[in-house]
């Protein structure tokens, strides 16, 4: 492992993360929780999503397999997680996000190793016996983050006619 590795995941988490929030810039709270396709999607509830998925990764790391077990409270919050209700405000998802990138920035710098791995929790999507190294565990939340900007962008050229790239 060198730093120009650790130096690599922070400058992608910095761009996708950027791409994503540039999505949501200018929005009214209103314009976060409006639906503007077929999908149940909005612009506050990926952002929201995204922070508590990145946060659940970085607690799998710090915790282990306990952090990610699916419980009925977990699938709760999970589906809760892709909602901006009435009583919680962009402003306030995005300072969420902002925290949750401000840890996993710092763990991403201060793990005595990237190869720190622990068991994945049993769950369907996950082969059995299979285990996640930290570094997997921030290139996948480069990966959500990407995923989810093109989301947002759909979402918002859908809102508003405005586009993230071009």
């Amino acid at each position: 492992m060198t730093d120009t590795e650790r130096a690599d995941i922070l400058e992608s988490l910095a761009a996708h993360r950027g791409f994503l929030l540039f999505t949501v810039q200018g929005l009214t709270d209103e314009q976060a929780r409006q639906r503007t396709t077929v999908s149940e999607l909005t612009l506050g509830g990926l952002i929201k999503h995204v922070a508590r998925t990145e946060k659940g990764w970085t607690d799998f790391i710090e915790q282990g397999p306990a952090a990610m077990e699916a419980t009925e409270d977990s699938w709760a919050e999970h589906a809760d997680g892709f909602v901006l209700r009435e009583d919680e405000t962009l402003a306030g998802v995005l300072a969420e996000y902002a925290e949750v990138a401000k840890h996993t920035d710092a763990l991403v710098e201060s793990l005595p190793s990237l190869d720190v791995a622990h068991p994945l929790p049993e769950a369907p999507w996950f082969p059995a016996g299979a285990t996640r190294s930290a570094r997997r565990v921030f290139v996948h939340i480069v990966g959500e983050t990407a995923q989810h900007a093109g989301h947002a962008d759909v979402l918002r050229e859908a809102l508003d006619g405005q586009k993230t790239m071009g």
